[in-house]
């Protein structure tokens, strides 16, 4: 019996009592009133303790084997493609998503909820019967939030994705490879404590070989303690019975089986650790300990490091360049881009101003970017002076905006300036001329300014990360950039239903000229606290990971990782090799290398551009599974690509020579693009090469990496405000995605790309003078280098 059902006999039974009372008397009626109270606490309570309604579950798959004959198609596909630009013996490049929510994460089983416009839960088995027959990938990861992994939930997803790998057929030629992870969700309300969010991927699937237990970030610093704040049973009953038709009852359900978890005791080794506790390491040190501690094989792989929905203002990447908060050994890919937005362009503005002694003031804007704060400032100017308010005290009350804005807690500057409406913040706090940034744009934590980084004086002097991109999909569905389709399902754009909710808050407050501090305690619900109804119009259909392995089972995918032979995609598949032809001994050298120079480095790039999609699925998808079921995961469209590729258009080049200390400019250090490489107009793909003549005489280590760029094409968000700007420039006004109705899929025009991972070049030992004698010539460079190598060059 539902939640309503009970409420409805509840109130019948109230109205007996009433017919009662006129039938036996007062006192009578007391007593069973009395009883009537007692019940209905007792159901509320009962309610709010999650027992009258079932939990939701992993599942099962349902979906059938991706048949041999159309795995092979697809390989023969890229073969083919590599061969038409001059790769020979081509490793097979595969696609997958490393970054997949299901309803198990507290955002994602949120967000399913009908109350934010779900259509209920999208459990584990969806995630895998969407990867196999929707989006088509040769591999794909579960990373649901730690902090949410109850170990029931843990013990159903582990065995969740074992049944899919099992679906998989021949294990050293399987059709789809499912790796087991979680997220580390750490969230600081300060530059200094926050560390953000970083998937950790595990190899294996054994029960000796994973942790017992997923590793959760805890409660973010600051804030307080979920369980002990939580509001009591008998409240959350109420909420459930308000909400009974629109997920209320199942929400009641979640959070007490999520708040009843306890943080596991610290300082005792993990395999000591009681099994039913949350594992905790507040920071990336503590979690590469407890990896160390676990011993098991695993890859941490940071994510939305610029998106700053969460990221607090003036976050920069520099205090995890240490020996403790860096670990290569685990910590070896980054995440450019995502479903979030892309976090990989450094632009040299500033969200905000940190002064040596800590105070923060609100930067002025520049001609491509307005601070959030300046634009705080400037709608108290505008109220003011619409109410005839002195000037002076105009720009008196628009500065303390700005200086409100800063000041306030756990990013609700926008709460600081009452009741705004979602056009009235323009475009404010977002970075004009990157490609599809993430929403409110953090500089110093985008992918270019930590490669650039560099700390010569510690072990850990630089980040040599290999770059990937990846969906973080919250309703269990990997690869969701196959098309661009479905903006209500496909990307995370319901996040701005919670405005509505009991979850979210709309700001009631009257429009005064006036801006007022926000303080951590007037925090009511996180959804509430963030930027929740503007971020909604940033998520995109997300980016791929790609790899080049030597085959397609888990061991061969997982070398290809660890190697860094790896690149993103914005969602399209554009196959991509990036290498160095003249490596040591004249040997090639993938992305993703390290090497050593004593000349210039030359660089060959091919690419060819992704498959125009064909309309609907394909036979083999249709008959995977039951027609209702690849209806609602797939949406009525699958990965399904003609014989048309698109053409490349160009090869952009950014070269990186991190600081050799720590004075130097960022700035500086960074060329985005070094070289533009214009492609002939052909659906064959593209090959080039370069080099870098001051290579040797810069004296500096050095890092390349290309983007390949198709012609353009439509996107699903990919202009999320669709300003209209002044002759200079400003945004004046704008028709946001989340604005239009679902039916509109926010389709704007873009250029889908292609990032490698770096190869990284560094400069070579100086050669050995010469000692000439009369009887005996000197030895030539190469010689010498050749001895230094090992050779036999002595």
């Amino acid at each position: 019996m539902s939640l309503f059902s009970l409420a409805l006999a509840a109130v019948g039974l109230l109205l007996v009592l009433l017919l009662a009372s006129k039938l036996f008397g007062a006192r009578t009626i007391a007593t069973w009133t009395l009883g009537f109270l007692v019940l209905a606490t007792g159901f509320l309570y009962a309610a709010g303790k999650g027992w009258l309604t079932d939990p939701w579950h992993a599942g099962s798959p349902q979906a059938s084997v991706v048949p041999t004959e159309l795995v092979e198609r697809r390989e023969a596909a890229v073969e083919s493609a590599a061969l038409s630009v001059g790769v020979q013996d081509p490793k097979q490049v595969l696609f997958g998503d490393l970054h997949v929510h299901t309803t198990f994460s507290f955002d994602a089983f949120q967000m399913s909820l009908p109350m934010a416009g779900g259509d209920g839960a999208h459990p584990v088995a969806d995630a895998c019967d969407f990867a196999r027959h929707c989006s088509g990938l040769d591999f794909w990861s579960i990373n649901d939030h730690a902090i949410t992994l109850t170990p029931r939930r843990w013990e159903e997803t582990v065995e969740a994705v074992r049944q899919c790998n099992d679906v998989a057929g021949d294990v050293e030629n399987p059709d789809l490879v499912s790796y087991l992870g979680w997220e580390w969700t750490q969230v600081g309300t300060t530059p200094e404590t926050h560390w953000g969010h970083k998937n950790v991927i595990l190899r294996d699937l054994a029960d000796d070989q994973i942790p017992s237990r997923p590793i959760s970030a805890g409660t973010p610093p600051g804030l307080p303690d979920p369980a002990a704040n939580a509001p009591g049973p008998i409240l959350v009953g109420g909420f459930a019975l308000f909400e009974a038709n629109t997920g209320g009852p199942d929400f009641a359900t979640y959070m007490a089986a999520t708040l009843g978890l306890v943080d596991c005791p610290q300082g005792i080794p993990v395999r000591e650790l009681p099994m039913d506790c949350r594992e905790v390491a507040p920071t990336p040190a503590d979690l590469f300990a407890k990896l160390d501690d676990w011993d098991k094989e695993a890859i941490v792989i940071p994510h939305g490091t610029a998106w700053g929905f969460y990221t607090p203002l003036g976050s920069a990447w520099d205090k995890q360049l240490t020996d403790e908060q860096h670990d290569p050994k685990w910590q070896s890919l980054v995440e450019v881009f995502s479903g979030h937005g892309n976090s990989e362009e450094f632009r040299a503005y500033e969200e905000v101003t940190l002064a040596q002694d800590g105070s923060w003031s609100c930067p002025a804007p520049n001609e491509n970017y307005i601070p959030s704060c300046w634009r705080a400032g400037q709608l108290i100017q505008e109220r003011c002076v619409a109410a005839k308010i002195p000037a002076g005290e105009c720009a008196e009350r628009a500065a303390q905006a700005r200086q409100n804005f800063v000041d306030a807690a756990f990013n609700a500057g926008f709460w600081t300036v009452p009741s705004t409406k979602l056009v009235d913040w323009q475009d404010a706090g977002q970075c004009r001329d990157c490609f599809q940034p993430a929403f409110n744009y953090r500089p110093k934590s985008t992918v270019q300014y930590m490669m650039a980084l560099g700390r010569p004086e510690q072990k850990q002097d630089r980040f040599r990360f290999g770059f990937i991109a990846s969906s973080d999909n919250h309703s269990a569905r990997p690869g969701t950039g196959y098309k661009e389709f479905s903006r209500k399902e496909f990307t995370e754009a319901r996040f701005g239903n919670f405005v509505d909710t009991q979850l979210g808050r709309r700001d009631d407050r009257e429009p005064v000229p006036e801006s007022e501090p926000v303080e951590l305690s007037n925090i009511v619900t996180p959804f509430a606290n963030f930027e929740t109804e503007r971020q909604a119009s940033f998520f995109l259909n997300g980016g791929l990971a790609a790899v080049h392995a030597d085959g397609r089972d888990r061991h061969a995918i997982w070398d290809a990782m660890q190697r860094r032979e790896v690149y993103g995609t914005s969602g399209p598949r554009i196959l991509l090799w990036f290498d160095l032809v003249n490596g040591p001994r004249g040997a090639t050298a993938p992305m993703g290398s390290e090497v050593e120079l004593t000349q210039s480095p030359e660089f060959r790039v091919r690419a060819v551009g992704s498959f125009e999609p064909k309309a609907g699925c394909p036979a083999e998808s249709r008959e995977s599974m039951d027609a209702a079921r690849l209806a609602r995961l797939c949406q009525g469209e699958c990965y399904h690509p003609s014989d048309v590729r698109r053409a490349i258009s160009r090869i952009e080049v950014v070269r990186i020579q991190p600081q050799t200390g720590r004075d130097e400019n960022l700035r500086d250090r960074i060329e985005d693009p070094w070289r533009i490489l214009p492609c002939p107009p052909s659906s064959d793909g593209c090959e080039i090469t370069f080099t870098d003549e001051t290579f040797t005489a810069s004296g500096r280590d050095t890092l390349y990496y290309v983007r390949a760029i198709e012609i353009p094409s439509l996107a699903v968000g990919a202009d999320p405000l669709g300003c209209t700007r002044d002759s200079k420039g400003k945004c004046v006004e704008i028709s946001p995605c989340f604005s239009k109705p679902w039916t509109d899929d926010c389709l704007s025009e873009t250029e889908e790309r292609a990032w490698s991972s770096p190869i990284f070049v560094d400069q070579g030992p100086t050669p050995v003078p010469a000692i000439v004698t009369d009887t005996l010539p000197a030895p030539d460079r190469d010689q010498i280098i050749g001895a230094g190598e090992g050779g036999d060059g002595a």
